[in-house]
């Protein structure tokens, strides 16, 4: 039977004693590992780490102390794929955590290894095989290609798992991986291509079907600029986003400038409709078919067909501007150019849009689809995979973890029940920010889920303002919603319920 349990906010597992006495940290220099370079094995005391960050240096101050190694994979001939462990002095709780990059990664994720650090874990982060947020490397390193894909991720766990046993002289009692966007689809990989790697995995608006998702971000941004008249200008955002918290922001039981179930409001963007001229206040008809154009399916203006079903929620107005501003999603056209299609001359065409998607999925190969939708290998050995997703997220749709969730359940059946999650969050955009709930403890899911066999349906999570809590809210699991239960502050989660959702028209 299912056991369940609430989950609660930071710090509801806690850390036991290391498992085994821990060798000299500068000894791992001469540790000799397949096609593996060590480069650096020190001890850094706490609060000393110095390393260049694309957010500074202020959160390693807090970091405790820790055995610091990199090192180099090769797997190929043309492999340099750069990683770090890092390994607690002492406090460690058996656990070892990998953490992945988003976007065109390029760099090793040292904030989010900082985090797993202080919650006790052994962790490990890889800038999955070269250096700079870019795709230059992409057309002429086929096997650079395989690693940003999937291998890096891959190697990077068992180099690390083997750095770490050999500190410890015990291995990990449990792994797990945590990413999001690019960095989700790289756990939704692993769960796919490597099944023995993880017992748990937990990842966030998962970019996953990266390569159609690339090109139907283009062609988005082509079709709602496809004239002056019908791009929507940004200072028009405000006054949409108000409009669609005035028709649906009341169906969780209060107002409170989010959303609850996006899926409830079927909100018609003709209601805006210009009566005379163009104004700051009202949306031109072109407009109103460009902002159906972001909030429904993509279609060929030729045939009609869906070209790709998922689309960006009611709330997700003010960041429009990530699909619809005046230029394509740089890193889209990156891959697109650089990946999928191989051609960094390559330019889009209004006209070319259908066909450009059908070229750039079926060109990619399938090295960023992360489309396997049979994780039975993964289950079947005990492995747990939890997703969440921002409903306000304006770069993924939310409903893209939707069709992977359920299509995970129509592959596998029954077994998916006690093996795979999500948990939708209203008002969060993309990984973080938004007006709703977007800081919660997920590795305490994942860990409960997979080591006590208690499945997290409801999740507390909080929002905050210039560093303060100012409210927290509950996360439901998929097919669930959070409804005010008519009494309490509305600003503590305990006075709200996981209701089924209503059944909807979208």
């Amino acid at each position: 039977m299912k056991m369940v349990a609430p989950l609660i906010l930071l710090g509801a597992l806690a850390p036991t004693a290391a498992l085994a006495q821990a060798r000299p940290c500068e000894s791992l220099i001469s540790l000799s590992l397949p096609d593996t370079t060590i480069t650096m094995a020190q001890t850094v005391t706490a609060g000393a780490l110095t390393v260049s960050s694309n957010f500074g240096t202020d959160a390693w101050a807090d970091l405790p102390a820790f055995c610091r190694v990199a090192a180099t994979l090769t797997p190929s001939s043309d492999s340099n794929i750069r990683i770090e462990v890092w390994i607690p002095v002492s406090g460690w709780h058996g656990r070892f955590q990998a953490v992945g990059a988003g976007g065109l990664a390029g760099r090793i994720p040292y904030r989010l290894m900082a985090r797993a650090l202080t919650a006790g874990y052994a962790t490990a982060g890889t800038d999955t095989g070269h250096v700079g947020n870019n795709a230059d490397f992409m057309p002429e390193h086929p096997e650079k290609l395989v690693d940003f894909a999937y291998r890096a991720n891959h190697e990077m766990a068992v180099a690390a798992k083997s750095v770490i046993s050999s500190y410890y002289g015990k291995p990990p009692t449990r792994s797990y991986y945590n990413g999001c966007s690019g960095g989700g689809r790289h756990g939704l990989t692993s769960a796919q291509r490597y099944p023995g790697d993880f017992d748990g995995i937990v990842v966030g608006a998962s970019s996953w079907d990266q390569a159609r998702l690339d090109a139907v971000r283009i062609g988005i941004n082509l079709t709602v600029n496809r004239t002056p008249e019908s791009r929507i200008p940004t200072s028009k955002y405000p006054m949409i986003h108000e409009a669609v918290l005035e028709a649906c922001d009341g169906s969780d039981g209060l107002r409170d400038g989010v959303i609850g179930n996006p899926r409830q409001c079927n909100f018609d963007y003709a209601i805006l409709l210009c009566g005379g001229g163009d104004g700051a206040s009202c949306l031109t008809a072109p407009q109103v078919e460009s902002a159906r154009v972001l909030t429904s399916p993509f279609r060929d203006r030729t045939t009609n067909n869906v070209l790709f079903e998922a689309h960006l929620w009611p709330g997700t107005e003010l960041g429009w501007g990530r699909l619809g501003g005046p230029k394509p999603l740089v890193n889209s056209m990156a891959r697109v150019r650089n990946f999928h299609l191989k051609d960094p001359n390559w330019e889009p065409h209004l006209d070319n849009v259908a066909e450009d998607i059908e070229r750039a999925t079926t060109m990619d190969g399938g090295l960023l689809a992360s489309n396997n939708l049979n994780l039975k290998p993964f289950f079947d050995r005990g492995g747990k995979l939890l997703m969440w997703h921002g409903w306000d997220d304006p770069q993924v749709p939310a409903q893209n973890s939707i069709i992977f969730y359920e299509g995970v359940w129509n592959t596998v059946g029954r077994e998916a029940e006690d093996s795979i999650a999500l948990f939708l969050l209203p008002g969060v955009a993309h990984c973080r920010g938004g007006p709703g709930a977007d800081t919660f403890d997920v590795m305490a899911g994942i860990e409960q889920w997979v080591e006590q066999g208690e499945e997290p349906l409801r999740i507390s999570a909080s929002h905050s303002t210039d560093g303060r809590i100012d409210r927290t809210r509950p996360l439901c699991p998929y097919g669930e919603v959070a409804e005010y239960v008519g009494s309490g502050s509305t600003d503590d989660e305990a006075n709200f319920a996981c209701k089924p959702e209503a059944t909807t028209g979208r």
